[in-house]
């Protein structure tokens, strides 16, 4: 079989004819249209499967809101950088804006475990000869309580115009209980569930119902 990929075809919003796929190549054999508005989901052929990709408006976002109150930073980072992926969306795409909003609260109370608050060592270079300066987690903490959960969180995103452009300004963290996005996140909102020690039981990242019952969702010696 021939394994390249045909060019896209932009499929009618509201087509007044049913759209017939041959079963010999996979290829829309009726009528299309020609200038599809730029909000319209794409329809990729392939000899193999029907690829859909959903640019522009259609990409719905939504605001989290997370209490870092206690949590422990690494956890808590691999709650929310999939989330700034947009990986927990069924239309998620590696080469797409697919994210979400994530507000961070209480910054200034997150815990690390061991003797990290000593140890660990944050460092970078200024740029002039000798310029090297480095700070432990301690005094990071006193005075940039939001970098030390910042640079978790970006330290698992790729290092690509995707996240400095899309990804990273939708992160807001901020040390105190309060934040100015009162619009899209009142009072009342409940916040993400705590990561638990294990990645077990009805842990779902605070989007509802678990997607699937498997054993790495719901525990080896659990039942579904």
């Amino acid at each position: 079989h021939n394994h390249k990929t045909q060019p896209f075809t932009y499929l009618s919003p509201t087509p007044t004819y049913h759209n017939i796929l041959s079963p010999s190549n996979l290829s829309i054999t009726n009528k299309i249209s020609t200038a599809p508005p730029p909000d319209l989901c794409v329809l990729l052929i392939t000899n193999h499967s029907a690829i859909m990709s959903f640019p522009g408006r259609a990409v719905q976002r939504t605001w989290h809101l997370v209490d870092a109150s206690s949590q422990t930073v690494g956890r808590l980072a691999t709650t929310i950088a999939p989330i700034l992926k947009g990986k927990h969306k069924p239309t998620f795409r590696p080469d797409g804006d697919c994210g979400d909003y994530v507000v961070v609260v209480n910054a200034d109370k997150v815990h690390f475990s061991g003797k990290k608050w000593n140890d660990k060592i944050y460092r970078w270079h200024t740029g002039y000869p000798g310029g090297l300066k480095e700070r432990p987690a301690k005094d990071m903490l006193d005075r940039k309580p939001e970098f030390i959960l910042k640079k978790a969180i970006l330290g698992m995103l790729y290092r690509n115009n995707l996240r400095q452009t899309y990804m990273e300004p939708r992160l807001k963290i901020y040390a105190g209980p309060d934040h100015p996005h009162k619009a899209q996140l009142p009072d009342g909102v409940d916040t993400l569930p705590l990561h638990p020690r294990k990645r077990k039981g009805s842990y779902h990242f605070g989007l509802g119902e678990k997607y699937s019952v498997t054993p790495y969702q719901v525990g080896l010696g659990d039942s579904a």
